[in-house]
């Protein structure tokens, strides 16, 4: 680290801090402590100082970061809480049920339009982000995420529809 990066970045910083501390504190939601946001922010916007091309764009740089880490942030505590709450499900349920569950999952994701089924396997299964989502099919970021908003209501829609008993 050169002592002339760290001061470039301090002379950038310091007339910012209180605006970024404000937007830290109106971001979090109660969902992480703001000063955990924000030291986590410096840490990212530090390493990559050197990648900045307009120092004046410096605040929106370190607002980028900060939605950033706290959107992985909450998407993380999201999928602890559906894989707990799965799990918890799941140990009632006899490993027949849980087949016919997962085999009703395939039958409703067979009736999704082929773009939309393979975005949900590839996101929501197979973990790929939304950018390698888009370099596979070929597709931009904004209609890889129509597809995987798209695939999850109509899926949701399938997998809550009540059999037709005649």
């Amino acid at each position: 680290m050169s002592n002339k990066k760290k001061k470039e970045f301090m002379s950038l910083y310091k007339p910012i801090h209180a605006r970024f501390e404000r937007f830290c504190k109106a971001r979090v939601y109660g969902e992480m402590d703001f000063k955990d946001l924000m030291q986590e922010t410096v840490v990212v916007a530090f390493e990559k100082f050197e990648g900045i091309n307009n120092k004046d764009a410096f605040l929106h740089f370190l607002f980028g970061i900060s939605i950033r880490i706290l959107s992985n942030s909450t998407k993380k505590i999201r999928e602890e809480k559906w894989s707990d709450s799965f799990e918890n499900r799941s140990h009632g349920y006899s490993e027949a049920e849980r087949q016919l569950e997962i085999e009703d999952l395939y039958k409703a994701l067979g009736k999704l339009p082929e773009l939309q089924r393979e975005a949900l396997i590839l996101f929501e299964i197979s973990g790929f982000s939304i950018k390698e989502v888009a370099v596979i099919q070929e597709a931009s970021e904004d209609a890889v995420k129509k597809r995987l908003t798209r695939g999850r209501q109509e899926l949701a829609k399938l997998l809550t529809e009540q059999p037709v008993i005649a």
